[in-house]
């Protein structure tokens, strides 16, 4: 299967209850289902910071004010609509002062519409026992890189690879 780059931002959102925002989609070409932060691909001359400020409207309609530096780079390999996307995706951290603030899906494209099916507030020692596979399979490393204390709005930037093996 042939591979495309595709520069993207994502966004870990952060409840009161230090639960973790996750989507679940299901994928149009062969129905698989996974769950992933919210984000998406940069838009031509938008930064990694303000694409995924953007997305974050779009797919939850959450205060982008909340998404803030700096990032973690996670090196992505994941199959959507029957292609291969490959590259380095900055992901961000959003802190929300309520419990599992309501979303508002008004800013999905017809197409994400369709493919969204629902969202969860997820506790962090919840995140590998979803039912359906989970996008970066290294979500929770990718958490304790951005928030290695919850109780501190302290973060610290640095680079995950994918995890070796099967």
């Amino acid at each position: 299967m042939e591979s495309t780059h595709r520069p993207a931002a994502r966004v870990i959102c952060l409840d009161a209850g230090l639960r973790v925002l996750l989507l679940r989609w299901r994928d149009p070409f062969d129905g698989t289902w996974l769950w992933e932060p919210p984000g998406g691909g940069l838009e031509p001359g938008e930064t990694p910071l303000v694409a995924a400020r953007r997305e974050l409207v779009e797919e939850t309609g959450l205060d982008p004010a909340a998404v803030r530096e700096p990032s973690v780079l996670v090196d992505r390999d994941v199959r959507w609509n029957g292609k291969r996307y490959t590259g380095t995706e900055h992901f961000f951290v959003a802190r929300f002062a309520d419990e599992q603030p309501p979303l508002v899906r008004s800013g999905l494209l017809p197409d994400e519409r369709a493919n969204l099916d629902t969202h969860a507030w997820v506790a962090r020692s919840d995140l590998e026992s979803l039912p359906d596979p989970v996008e970066p399979p290294q979500l929770s490393a990718v958490l304790r890189s951005l928030v290695p204390d919850p109780s501190s709005p302290m973060c610290f930037s640095r680079r995950l690879g994918r995890p070796s093996g099967p």
